[in-house]
């Protein structure tokens, strides 16, 4: 069974699918989506994103937290609660968590409202010619379309990465519940919290992980500890031992576990896409999670309207076929500017992998001492390659001598990304 040849056909029904999908619709195109389940299915992860972020598109009113008391920790840690080491680092910027549904739905009535039509199968086979795209389902079924996007995620359907080695993974066990005792001041956002005298000096030369916490209001907290981002990734096990030896090192007990979080999923550097296949892609399929800081979220509501403007107008010409409209999409999706920007953030985060405790918070200080336009315009992928540089630059020189030699040492891959960054794959 074949069905009407459309405009755009997206894979997928998570954040990135609902994103481009609606951006597409927003542009007049005939716009279907292939999900294998309920495309109203709720999301099983959480999305967090700067205020600053979300103001600018005026979405401040699908999060379901914002927190104005925002802080990191990379001091050692003490038993003495006032000691300089556990003095807290003020970022002095919002942070927010959306409510998934209220996301989910925002999107979704934007699709309904294009007209996009919801499909149910799952995707087992592609195929294209000089003029239409054709994905058949296990079902038998085949959908055509002049343009086919893949947002399946982090292990896309059918979009093809070009394999450069190890893949970081970033991997976190969280915990949502009431505690004894405040483990966090009220109403505050912890980023990070680097202290590690729960730990043993042999645990401390192992990679290092950090406290990611949050006041939800009502008693309620959240509480993850996370390891940045590592090839082979540190095991869930490892995760929850720690989290549950700075719980007991602080004196805190969970009273009330409302939900555990086991996070096993975001790859950090992953390459860039094939840029010369003849379909598109966005979201995780399309290496769009930020390598240094994982952010996604902010990233897709940017990018999306450029993306879907750029595929419009090349859909225009009625001659055009599946690879003009796919190189239009990839060169707006991922410019120049942005592959060497990619490359640059890639090395940046091979050189944290290989950085040992004392050496990683000694770097995130010098960090967020940098002025807070430029470690947040890092942080999301705002500034522009020459400011990008000039904060690397200012950072560098700024730095601790540990720092600096660990910035300036070159191993593995390091000077493959570098020539990426001068000479950026196509």
């Amino acid at each position: 069974m074949t069905e009407a040849v459309l405009d755009v056909l997206v894979l997928g029904a998570g954040p990135a699918a609902l994103a481009i999908a609606a951006a597409l619709g927003k542009e007049g195109l005939q716009v279907s989506a292939l999900t294998v389940g309920n495309p109203r299915e709720p999301w099983p992860y959480t999305y967090g994103i700067w205020g600053d972020e979300v103001d600018a598109f005026d979405m401040g009113h699908l999060l379901e937290h914002r927190w104005s008391n925002t802080v990191s920790f990379f001091g050692p840690g003490a038993s003495d609660p006032n000691a300089d080491e556990n003095r807290p680092s003020p970022h002095h910027r919002d942070y927010g968590l959306f409510d998934k549904i209220k996301l989910q739905e925002h999107w979704l009535q934007q699709c309904e409202a294009a007209g996009l039509t919801w499909h149910q199968g799952l995707a087992t086979d592609f195929a294209v010619d000089a003029t239409v795209s054709t994905v058949t389902t296990a079902e038998g079924v085949e959908l055509q379309a002049r343009l086919v996007v893949d947002a399946t995620g982090y292990k896309p359907v059918f979009l093809r990465h070009v394999d450069h080695g190890p893949v970081a993974v970033q991997t976190c066990f969280g915990v949502v519940g009431r505690f004894n005792k405040p483990p966090v001041e009220p109403g505050q956002f912890v980023l990070m919290d680097y202290r590690c005298d729960h730990l043993s000096p042999a645990e401390k030369a192992e990679p290092p992980t950090f406290l990611y916490a949050m006041d939800f209001g009502g008693g309620c907290f959240f509480l993850e500890e996370t390891s940045l981002g590592l090839a082979p990734p540190v095991s869930l096990e490892t995760l929850r031992s720690r989290l549950e030896r700075r719980l007991a090192h602080q004196g805190l007990t969970i009273t009330e576990l409302q939900h555990e979080e086991l996070g096993y999923f975001l790859p950090m550097n992953l390459p860039l896409p094939d840029l010369q296949q003849p379909l598109l892609g966005f979201g995780g399929s399309a290496a769009m999670v930020h390598p240094a800081s994982g952010y996604l979220v902010g990233s897709m509501l940017r990018r999306a309207p450029y993306v879907a403007k750029a595929v419009a107008e090349a859909m225009a010409d009625p001659g055009a076929g599946p690879a003009v409209l796919a190189a239009a999409g990839w060169e707006t999706l991922w410019p120049k500017e942005l592959r060497r920007k990619h490359a640059l953030y890639q090395f940046g985060l091979e050189k944290l992998m290989r950085f040992k405790e004392p050496q990683l918070r000694d770097f995130f200080v010098s960090f967020f001492a940098l002025p807070s336009e430029e470690w947040y315009g890092f942080l999301t992928n705002t500034l522009s390659l020459r400011e990008l540089v000039a904060a690397m630059v200012n950072m560098f020189v700024s730095a601790p001598w540990s720092v600096r030699w660990g910035l300036m040492g070159m191993q593995g891959r390091e000077l493959k990304l570098l020539s990426r960054f001068l000479f950026p794959p196509r």
